[in-house]
């Protein structure tokens, strides 16, 4: 294994073809592990490499820490057993406890998705089986995902838990629209995340942003087909983490689901906040729901509308937010009865109803009293706020 490295561009690198891979559709994951261990032993900066051609990859966890700074350069197609039993729960690929790792290249990575949607009942059975994620990222600081595809993903197509400065880059992510679970980024418990120039089409949420989100940043992404961009949902499980700065700016939606949405169950374990959350020059291309704020989320009926959400949602604008909806809901924003959504803003929302019911694009607001700036089409909230606001004078 001694001589199977070289030095490259002031890089040590590792080619798994020199650890016994080989391009014709066969397993790489000994040849992958066995580079990657020495390659994080290196006291220099260190990339394995997989070529071009054709392989398959079982389970495999990729872990430090490493020495030194460790690139993943991915040139090849690289594919899943497609059977999600042959998988344990977690992930396909997980990339762990790690600094200044960048993962590259042009290559793909195919879930081989299919079978695992048609088994998915996750939205109706509460103790379904889940399959794995594609790619997961636990714990990585002074991370840059850049240029890969995911596609066909079982589960959601790349997680980030527990990162620290890292940034997502022309990254492309494939499925088809009715592929069940599969969303394409979704971040949790993290720092200093930003995703960027990156085009996502998938069965669920482009983008979805759990508990700890903090100070993240997404912009000219391409979305669609899938659910939208989507914060949350939240309030669910006990003890989440607050969710804060959330900049969402120049990107595009195309025939989604929904649109910009924050989402919340109704049932909270405990209390919880949301805030500093900003959306900006938005396209919307024939999609339903573009602006959502739902403290009633409960799909498929999973919860009991008994109570309030005890989410706090504050400081929240959407600005500059334009095209056309599939629905004439376009604005919904249903905040919590005991707890009203603060310090709300809409500014320069433009958006015509194109669908095939007939009527014009209506807004509704419930628990909320939003600032209003710039044009209003169609007219935001005017009736309800209104009558939001003799509750709170009487």
């Amino acid at each position: 294994m001694l001589l199977a490295h070289s030095i490259e561009a002031g890089l040590t690198i590792y080619d798994i073809t020199k650890y016994g891979a080989k391009a014709d559709g066969s397993d790489i994951s000994p040849a992958l592990l066995n580079a990657w261990t020495e390659a994080c032993k290196s006291p220099t900066e260190s990339r394995v490499i997989i070529p071009p051609g054709n392989y398959n990859l079982e389970a495999i966890v990729l872990k430090g820490p490493c020495m030194a700074p460790i690139n993943l350069h991915v040139q090849g197609y690289i594919s899943a057993q497609a059977d999600p039993a042959h998988f344990q729960a977690g992930a396909w690929i997980q990339l762990n406890n790690l600094n200044a790792l960048t993962v590259s290249g042009t290559g793909t990575f195919d879930g081989k998705g299919s079978m695992a949607w048609g088994l998915n009942d996750c939205g109706k059975n509460l103790n379904c089986k889940w399959s794995p994620f594609q790619i997961s990222f636990n714990f990585v600081t002074n991370t840059v995902i850049r240029e890969i595809t995911s596609k066909d993903s079982k589960n959601f197509h790349m997680t980030l838990l527990g990162g620290m400065n890292v940034t997502f880059q022309n990254v492309n992510i494939v499925a088809p629209g009715d592929s069940v679970n599969t969303d394409g980024i979704h971040v949790a418990r993290s720092n200093g995340v930003s995703i960027l120039d990156t085009n996502i089409g998938t069965g669920d949420d482009c983008i979805s942003l759990g508990d700890g989100s903090k100070q993240i940043k997404i912009e000219r992404v391409n979305c669609g087909p899938g659910h939208g961009i989507s914060i949350g949902s939240l309030s669910k499980y006990k003890d989440e983490e607050t969710v804060e700065g959330i900049f969402v700016k120049n990107c595009t939606l195309t025939e989604t689901m929904n649109g910009v949405r924050i989402k919340s169950w109704p049932t909270s374990p405990g209390p919880g906040s949301a805030s500093d959350m900003h959306f900006e020059d938005i396209v919307m291309n024939n999609v339903s729901n573009p602006i959502i704020i739902d403290q009633e989320y409960c799909p498929s009926n999973q919860c009991i509308l008994k109570s309030s959400s005890e989410l706090v949602i504050s400081n929240v604008s959407f600005k500059n937010i334009r095209g056309t909806s599939a629905t004439m809901e376009t604005i919904i924003i249903d905040c919590s009865k005991t707890h009203p959504c603060q310090n709300v803003e809409l500014g320069d929302i433009n958006l015509s109803y194109v669908g095939t019911r007939p009527g014009n694009a209506t807004s509704t607001c419930s628990n909320v009293s939003p600032k209003l700036s710039g044009v209003q089409v169609p007219p935001a909230c005017t009736a309800e706020a209104q009558k939001f606001k003799y509750a709170l004078d009487g």
